[in-house]
């Protein structure tokens, strides 16, 4: 079935559910918040609805409940990905084939999009670039036109699958082309109407060497990043933004903009730098006395071994796990990745050693950036912008999803440090 006429199918359903629990239980409690919830930055403090993927801090990710080592195990590309993740269901051939047809048909990019990215400076961080060529199309927004002609709110969801479906297509050429603008890796290299989403982006990357397998790492990268519940910076934005209904292309470029922070989506390339500075050290893999030595050395100077820990999980991420398997599989005698998997085994014993670490295991950024790095793509301000790729398919999902449900706009209470100590009676 075509994603379009699924969700309509989906439609009385969805709106229904969420109306009911709000009139049938709406004085139940969710969460509760103390004081140091209140400092927290709202973690941990359940909030907000997403049902495009979970995080159980015993499992990892679970996309629409299935098991992230089950949706790779599959061989589940993008596309099929983004169809699960808009109606719950894995897509049959016509679903597919109608995702694939869809993005090839909208991917191709206005010149003026092209001249916004050619104006900026030669130095522009490549995520500055991203997001201002997200925005720079805001201009063909099937929402902001169809909302100014006055559309039914019940068909928000119909102009926001367009806007999303539209970006989604055109973001690999875009992202592709600040690739090489950026780096002086040549001219703007043309889509191929006959590849993969993914493929696509390795295509027009135009990093040569062995393409082929680069594509099936791509297709698992962009799986892997595409979602990790609404409560993350680039997911709780670009959420909140969709909720005041700013269009996709506003809104997806807002999401970009948090996750160019260094604690968001700067932190592949971190773990990568980690790793390369212990290469270099020892000239090759370390032993694992070696190694330890040095783990040591990095938290007695005051530094956190980067990769290593994880705000809700509280085992190995699954998303590693897949990484590392494909490296073993794909990979051999890199003394990068061998690094990685080395690391894996001596740092987690070092860090159960330091009593403030909750989570000695690595999350995902640990083992990422050493397989892009074994491919020729050495360029770490980059990194965040594959990233944001992959993150699109979750956050524009999620939109999707608000619309038509009719969520309504994120607007939580705040209120003074001096009313909160009122409040415990100080």
């Amino acid at each position: 079935m075509k994603v379009k006429d699924h969700v309509k199918s989906l439609l009385p359903e969805w709106r229904s559910e969420w109306r009911a629990l709000v009139k049938e239980h709406g004085d139940k409690k969710v969460s509760e918040v103390n004081v140091k919830a209140f400092f927290s930055g709202m973690r941990g403090v359940k909030i907000v609805p997403c049902d495009t993927s979970e995080v159980p801090p015993d499992k990892g990710m679970t996309v629409r409940g299935h098991m992230l080592k089950d949706i790779v195990a599959r061989g589940t590309t993008p596309e099929e990905l983004f169809y699960l993740m808009i109606t719950g269901e894995w897509p049959d051939e016509e679903g597919v084939a109608d995702i694939k047809a869809q993005f090839n048909e909208r991917s191709i990019v206005p010149d003026y999009v092209w001249a916004v990215l050619d104006a900026m400076p030669a130095d522009a961080h490549p995520m500055n670039m991203f997001s201002m060529g997200i925005l720079a199309l805001e201009r063909e927004s099937v929402f902001r036109k169809r909302y100014s002609e006055g559309m039914k709110k019940e068909d928000y969801w119909d102009a926001t699958l367009e806007d999303g479906m539209d970006v989604l297509a055109k973001l690999p050429a875009i992202a592709a082309y600040i690739y090489r603008k950026r780096f002086n890796k040549g001219p703007r290299i043309e889509p191929d109407p006959n590849e993969d989403w993914a493929g696509n982006y390795v295509h027009m990357m135009g990093l040569g060497g062995d393409t082929k397998t680069f594509k099936d790492l791509m297709r698992m990268y962009l799986v892997l990043h595409s979602d990790h519940e609404g409560g993350n910076v680039s997911a709780h934005t670009t959420a909140t933004v969709s909720s005041a209904l700013s269009d996709m292309y506003y809104a997806l470029s807002a999401g970009m903009d948090g996750l160019a922070g260094p604690l968001h989506g700067l932190a592949n390339q971190e773990c990568l730098g980690w790793v390369l500075s212990v290469v270099e050290k020892f000239n090759g893999v370390p032993s694992k006395k070696e190694l330890e030595k040095y783990a040591w050395d990095t938290l007695k100077s005051g530094k956190v071994i980067p990769g290593y820990g994880h705000a809700v999980l509280r085992v190995v991420d699954p998303r590693y796990e897949e990484f590392l398997k494909w490296g073993k599989a794909h990979i051999k005698n890199d003394p990068v990745f061998d690094t990685v998997a080395e690391v894996f085994e001596v740092v987690p014993e070092v860090l159960r050693q330091v009593r403030k670490i909750s989570d000695p295991w690595p999350n995902v950024d640990a083992g990422s950036g050493a397989l892009l790095y074994h491919f020729g793509l050495k360029e770490f301000p980059y990194y965040t912008v594959l990233f944001g790729v992959s993150r699109a398919l979750g956050v524009v999902s999620q939109a999707i999803e608000a619309r038509a449900k009719g969520y309504p706009i994120i607007r939580p209470k705040s209120i003074p440090t001096s009313k909160l100590k009122q409040i415990i009676g100080l």
